[in-house]
């Protein structure tokens, strides 16, 4: 079996709340696209090999303030 071929439990749920904390974090398109490609990474990309790049991105999403709303 491939030692890729599968993610941990606590890897998948992290990169699913990264997936929904990018959208706040970056409103709009860069966070939508953060997301998605969280996701498929979760889904896909985790066979492909390295998770450096990935999990880096995880952990800046994770580590950065949610912007308040401004005040209407």
């Amino acid at each position: 079996m491939n030692a890729h071929a599968s993610m941990d439990h606590h890897e998948r749920m992290r990169l699913r709340a990264a997936a929904f904390r990018a959208t706040r974090v970056y409103p709009g398109p860069v966070g939508e696209l953060l997301s998605r490609e969280l996701l498929s990474w979760e889904e896909f990309g985790y066979r492909l090999g390295s998770r450096g790049m990935i999990m880096g991105i995880v952990d800046a999403v994770m580590k950065a303030p949610v912007p308040r709303p401004e005040a209407a």
